[in-house]
């Protein structure tokens, strides 16, 4: 099939190989509507890459009957042991190494949860934890935080509306911006991490639409391929499945020598 004539072709480019490099391990925090899917099609890929790589799936919650007409999961349960089982049973090679943490992420555990040098997928549905992981990353040397949601409703796009942001620090300097240093939203959020939040408060979280789900996971995924190519051209990007749209979100640069 041709592409279409408004649709510019990428002649002259150099081909796209991707490639861990020094990092070898990838954590997914948020197994639910979006983090699930991102997991699915996360390990088949590091399984093919040929390169030894580590999955690690983090998530405190359990899938419940009432997830299903947004979650795709086969038995009810914590959601990271249930996805790393599904994934344990499709998975046929010995180049990636597979762990479940059964946690919700917070102050206590994520010096040990995400390490120097890590991937890592957030796919959570709290500002909290968002900016929670944001600062742990600006700590570290050599990290790129991809982090996706589907929050459309306080957008007032009816659930339609995704994005996805990246922090991404190579030896000690920012080369994309932190979360949140244009989202007042995750600098002062005004949510709690799930490990703090009443129950009342967690069943209140915000309706999703599986298919903004998917689109957000793909998004995601897509960014981590140009990420692992080193052809990553934008910070953010917004996605409105009612629009049929997708797009980079310009923000300004983050130069040399400046504070975050």
């Amino acid at each position: 099939m041709s592409a279409p004539q408004d649709v510019p072709r990428a002649a002259g480019r150099r081909p796209l190989v991707p490639s861990l490099g020094g990092s070898r391990t990838l954590r997914v925090i948020g197994l639910g509507g979006v983090g699930g899917v991102v997991a699915r099609y996360a390990a088949p890929f590091l399984e093919h890459l040929s390169e030894p790589s580590r999955l690690v799936l983090i998530d405190g919650d359990d899938f419940e009957p009432r997830n299903a007409e947004r979650m795709i999961f086969r038995a009810a349960g914590n959601k990271a042991e249930v996805v790393a089982q599904d994934l344990s049973e499709t998975l046929s090679g010995d180049s990636l190494d597979l762990a479940a943490v059964p946690a919700y992420v917070g102050p206590h555990n994520l010096p040990r949860l995400v390490r120097e040098g890590d991937i890592v997928l957030l796919a959570v549905d709290n500002h909290a934890t968002r900016r929670l992981v944001d600062q742990h990353c600006a700590g570290l040397s050599n990290v790129v935080l991809i982090s996706g949601g589907n929050d459309g409703i306080e957008h007032g796009r009816r659930g339609t509306y995704g994005n996805v942001q990246v922090a991404w620090r190579r030896d000690g300097a920012w080369r994309t911006p932190s979360l949140s240093r244009f989202h007042p939203e995750i600098a002062h959020p005004a949510d709690r991490v799930p490990s703090e939040a009443s129950c009342q408060e967690l069943v209140a979280s915000v309706p999703q639409i599986l298919f903004t789900n998917l689109a957000v996971a793909s998004a995601m995924l897509s960014t981590l391929w140009l990420v692992l190519c080193d052809a990553l051209h934008y910070p953010e990007a917004a996605l409105d499945v009612h629009d049929a749209l997708m797009r980079p979100v310009p923000l300004a640069p983050v130069l040399p020598g400046q504070a975050d």
